[in-house]
């Protein structure tokens, strides 16, 4: 039994201020959803611009570190003085009730169609963590690295071969794609629970490290996101294993070094958790101890990530309605990266007083109902 050497303090303000940076950031890529009418892959090099690429490759960062955080911040709640069963109440129902948020609130702040996305995979990796806490924290972490470094052996898994019910279980597991869904008919799911379930799994045996001392813990952050980074730089330089697309030359350094990091997010390989996962390491261990205007507006954004995230829905649902009726465009704004950019400023600017008044709220109540938003 892994025994604990300190209780970590209720807020870790470093988690905080990362987690807020990647919901800004993700704010970015679903502004372009809504402003933007691209019949290709913003990552396709074939079509993309390098300001596209980057627009879109920059988001990436967003739900490797937010469901990874997730896991840390279950393992955290647990340190707190809490039981283990009051954690496995408490992440059974939050899970769940993310999955159903994902169908119902988000669903409608989108408003098309029904895809299954990062809060759907992080609602139901909670209910999964809420039996995998019973097991030893070693064991759990080795759960999770075991999926994150070895998921993409399934990848020439060929399931032509596979009955329509056992084609829409290996689609939950580890492939986008069309599903049906119990009463929800046909949905899109673009989040598989592998191995998101096993990065969450390692984001909770990571949460550990904030039972160390200040020194320690920035050391080892350091040498674990340095160690992802090589990692990475070494087995995608080989073409072998990590992602089951190729880099390729491109004819010119800077569009080579775009297809070198062009990794796949669905599902998300080794070669995109390493090059997402590290940097978030290395910047847990620079901003540890740090605290300034910009980062007490970041752990703003940080402390309060679903209610800002279903509020950013329905605000860029909305500005796109108005900017469609402003600009005679009735099927929907196409802007250009410039205008993409403005919107996305403006959205993140006016999201900053409603979130400082839900986390001063939040601080200073203690409702039952404030740990489900």
């Amino acid at each position: 039994m892994t025994t604990l050497t300190a209780s970590p303090k209720k807020r870790i303000d470093s988690i905080d201020i990362l987690r807020g940076i990647v919901m800004i950031i993700m704010a970015l890529d679903h502004t372009r959803d809504f402003f933007t009418r691209l019949n290709y892959d913003p990552t396709d090099l074939t079509h993309a611009s390098t300001a596209l690429f980057l627009t879109r490759f920059i988001t990436h960062y967003c739900a490797a570190t937010f469901v990874f955080l997730a896991g840390t911040g279950a393992f955290l709640y647990l340190s707190r003085g809490k039981t283990k069963l009051d954690a496995f109440k408490f992440l059974l129902s939050r899970g769940l009730w993310l999955i159903l948020l994902e169908l119902t609130v988000i669903h409608w702040g989108w408003g098309f169609g029904i895809f299954l996305q990062v809060i759907w995979v992080i609602g139901l990796s909670m209910v999964i963590l809420s039996l995998l806490i019973w097991l030893p924290i070693p064991v759990i972490t080795a759960f999770g690295l075991i999926l994150i470094f070895g998921h993409n052996m399934l990848d020439h898994v060929n399931a032509s071969a596979f009955s329509a019910t056992d084609k829409s279980l290996w689609t939950f597991l580890h492939v986008q794609g069309m599903v049906h869904l119990w009463g929800f008919g046909n949905v899109f799911l673009m989040y598989p629970l592998v191995p998101w379930v096993g990065v969450m799994a390692a984001g909770y045996g990571f949460g550990t490290l904030y039972t160390w001392d200040a020194a320690k813990r920035k050391k080892a952050l350091t040498i674990l996101g340095f160690s992802a980074i090589v990692l990475f730089i070494a087995i995608r330089y080989f073409n072998i294993y990590g992602d089951p697309s190729l880099w390729i030359y491109e004819g010119n350094i800077h569009r080579t070094i775009l297809s070198f990091i062009d990794v796949q997010k669905y599902p998300p390989s080794l070669d995109y958790l390493l090059i997402t996962l590290g940097p978030g390491l290395l910047f847990l261990a620079w901003v540890e101890g740090k605290s300034n205007t910009l980062t007490n507006i970041f752990e703003v954004y940080g402390r309060v990530p679903l209610f800002y995230y279903i509020l950013h829905l329905y605000l860029l649902h909305l500005m796109s309605i108005v900017a469609a009726h402003i600009t005679g465009q009735p099927k929907g704004v196409a802007f250009g990266l410039p205008g993409v950019y403005l919107v996305w400023l403006t959205a993140v600017a006016i999201l900053y007083f409603p979130c400082r008044w839900y986390m001063k709220y939040k601080s200073g109540h203690k409702h039952w109902w404030l740990g489900y938003l």
